[in-house]
């Protein structure tokens, strides 16, 4: 394939769709707090990693969140990104939801500014290993470019499936959550637009205005446009839809569960890309003993008669006393596991603190290991027996637990304090 342009000097944004507070449901009650793509994974927020894959774009000008959360959530994301990364960053509040297509169109202005050569769209609900570069190499100019991977045939159908015609990756066919197999070949929400898609976001915006037009004041926004089912599918067979087919490491983030197992994979990326963020014996002299792979941070108290690990992320001002024990969880700011405490498969919310003896406890939910290209199952709350679907344990901010009692595969919303034990549990 082509490069973008052959011009050294062009220059590319980047568009990180957040959504809003009225989304997120699935993390409650982690997101009653923070925004979804502020949840930590790794040690620093969801959408940081996007940030920081863009910012190392040879030629990226300019970072956009566009979103419908209040500004003030963002400010300090913002602020201290762009010192970090020297980018300009900006966030963009919608009036309303716009949708994966509606925000774009909205903000136009904003992102044709400068008049990049193509600019990036990423959804902020994904956590993987992007190859943005190469996937920019991979580019045609005045086309569309959507990053997909595989997926098993059974859960393909919860994603919008392409059918890609081999030895020129065009995409010939796309569906949104078909109710019916198509392809094993599924998109990332990751894409690469040139400017022209704004033509294509004009139609799509008249057309969803025409078939919604209602006198009903009080009725959804009609520029509420979706990319995938109003924008990709039309372009599909047109010669202008273009796959980037990615082998690394895609997961979508919608649950806490689908958090920790995201948070394994960052932290496994760390040895390579960033090695410096893991706990060692050397980076922390007489610090707990680590297992695998572990990140603390700086300003985290950790008993060296602790263990932590494998797979563990220490958020800022947390404290971990005497001989207590976390591994594949993420404990989040300010939270406090007491001595000889422990922690499986949990995430802990900010000032949470866990007694003495107490042990915290959730179900893995990672996907099938004997099936190749398998992805995390986003499942229900409850089954069809209305019982809770065994999960992560995850305990709200505030939350006291007492000393010597269990908490397995339940929920704990914030600001409560338990006395007993409690297991396949939602506490309200």
């Amino acid at each position: 394939m082509p490069a973008c342009d052959s011009n050294p000097e062009a220059t590319y944004k980047a568009v990180i769709l957040l959504g809003g507070p009225a989304k997120g449901t699935r993390f409650r009650p982690l997101s009653l707090d923070q925004p979804v793509p502020l949840m930590s994974i790794g040690g620093y927020p969801l959408i940081f990693h996007h940030v920081e894959a863009c910012a190392a774009v040879p030629g990226m000008r300019e970072i956009i969140l566009i979103g419908y959360y209040p500004k003030d959530q963002l400010s300090q994301f913002v602020d201290e990104c762009q010192r970090k990364f020297g980018i300009r960053m900006r966030y963009l509040q919608e009036f309303t939801p716009l949708g994966t297509a509606g925000g774009l169109y909205h903000f136009r202005d904003q992102i044709m500014l400068g008049d990049p050569a193509a600019f990036f769209v990423m959804n902020s609900d994904v956590c993987c290993d992007f190859s943005l570069a190469d996937m920019l190499a991979k580019h045609r100019p005045g086309t569309y470019t959507v990053m997909c991977t595989e997926a098993t045939r059974s859960q393909s159908v919860q994603y919008g499936c392409a059918v890609i015609r081999k030895g020129t990756d065009e995409i010939m066919h796309y569906v949104e959550k078909p109710a019916t197999f198509v392809s094993t070949m599924i998109n990332c929400g990751v894409y690469i637009l040139s400017p022209s898609i704004f033509q294509y976001l004009k139609s799509a915006v008249k057309v969803h205005k025409d078939a919604h037009f209602t006198f009903d004041l009080s009725s959804q926004c009609n520029e509420c446009v979706q990319m995938e089912q109003e924008v990709f599918q039309p372009l599909a067979s047109r010669n202008c839809l273009f796959a980037y087919v990615t082998t690394r490491f895609w997961s979508q983030v919608k649950t806490a569960g689908a958090a920790i197992y995201a948070n394994r994979h960052m932290l496994e990326l760390y040895r390579t890309s960033h090695p410096d963020r893991l706990a060692t014996a050397q980076s922390i002299p007489d610090g707990p003993k680590i297992i695998g792979n572990v990140y603390i941070h700086p300003t985290a108290t950790v008993s060296p008669t602790a263990v932590l690990g494998p797979n563990v992320s220490v958020e800022r001002f947390v404290t971990i006393g005497n001989g207590a024990r976390v591994r594949e969880s993420i404990l989040l700011q300010g939270a406090v596991v007491r001595d000889h405490a422990c922690v499986l498969f949990a995430v802990l919310g900010s000032s949470a603190t866990i007694g003495e003896w107490t042990r915290v406890e959730g179900t893995p939910t990672d996907p099938n290991p004997n099936k190749p290209f398998a992805k995390i199952e986003t499942k229900d709350l409850f089954n069809e027996k209305g019982q809770l679907n065994p999960s992560c344990t995850v305990i709200g901010s505030h939350v006291s637990v007492a000393p010597e009692t269990i908490v397995r595969n339940s929920i704990v919303l914030p600001h409560k304090e338990l006395d007993r034990s409690y297991r396949n549990q939602i506490i309200l």
